[in-house]
């Protein structure tokens, strides 16, 4: 991992152990106004280089997301060296101020399998069908 920025901060988990976090905090390195309604990319001040086998997702904290600032775009490749930057959506009324060393995402570390894709006629039926959203009940 590289710190691009002098206020990066390298990611890091709030719990470890058996019963530790799934994601890693990212900090925001940068002071950014995020007004009502807009997207921004936040920019972490760290790349960093995965094997083939890895990638990361970028997630929501559920405590930003509560208050209506959300994240988009967020899958990190293998190959990709450059910076983390944070796609950022206020959802809310009001502008959000960002300061350096905000907690403003989550980073997953996760497998990456190379899926075969294959045309087929028709599915297997399930108890579940094609029932999407809602179809489980309330």
């Amino acid at each position: 991992m590289v710190k691009l920025h002098p206020a990066a901060q390298l990611p890091r988990y709030a719990h470890s152990g058996p019963y530790g976090d799934l994601a890693a905090d990212l900090y925001a390195a940068e002071a950014v106004t995020l007004a009502a309604g807009a997207t921004l990319a936040v920019p972490t001040g760290v790349a960093m280089e995965f094997p083939s086998t890895h990638g990361a997702l970028v997630e929501n904290r559920s405590g930003l997301a509560v208050r209506g600032v959300t994240t988009l775009a967020g899958v990190i490749d293998p190959g990709y060296r450059g910076e983390i930057k944070v796609v950022i959506t206020n959802l809310s009324a009001a502008a959000v101020e960002i300061k350096p060393g905000d907690r403003i995402a989550q980073l997953r570390i996760v497998q990456r399998i190379e899926a075969q894709f294959e045309e087929v006629t028709a599915l297997a039926e399930t108890p579940r069908g094609a029932g999407g959203f809602g179809s489980t009940g309330q």
